[in-house]
């Protein structure tokens, strides 16, 4: 099977995002890191990096909808940013539902034992890992 670039998931927030990136054949997606930032244009720099690091061939952004699927503050800030991205990276950009991924990620690490102080550090990327995954099993019978 042939590799291909990987996919980066990225879990918004106005401090703080969550990065996860997938395998080579987008099979698994991993926790990579939590960029925390003061400014957009810091933030825009550090995916642009990453992305090419990880030599990434597209960026899936978490969308956090509303329970009843309507787009509220937060998923018109996640939209907007996705706009910027794709400008800046020139890779494409996909929304992705991410609708309970920080409580999923919170219960994984508690079970896990976390401490709280650094479940604090960690649930970004691990809800944006969260979310690259159900994106990844969603997309898994693509050609």
């Amino acid at each position: 099977m042939k590799e291909m670039g990987r996919i980066i998931g990225i879990d918004y927030g106005e401090k703080r995002c969550g990065v996860a990136a997938s395998d080579p054949l987008h099979m698994i997606a991993g926790a990579h890191d939590v960029v925390v930032y003061k400014g957009g244009k810091q933030l825009l720099d550090a995916l642009n990096r990453i992305c090419a690091d990880l030599e990434a061939e597209k960026v899936v952004v978490g969308l956090p909808l509303n329970m009843d699927g309507s787009r509220g503050p937060s998923a018109q800030a996640a939209e907007a940013f996705a706009g910027k991205l794709g400008a800046r990276i020139g890779l494409p950009i996909e929304m992705w539902d991410e609708r309970l991924t920080t409580k999923t990620a919170e219960a994984a690490l508690i079970e896990a034992g976390t401490r709280r102080d650094k479940r604090k550090l960690l649930v970004d990327k691990v809800a944006a890992q969260v979310m690259l995954q159900h994106y990844l099993d969603a997309h898994s019978s693509d050609p």
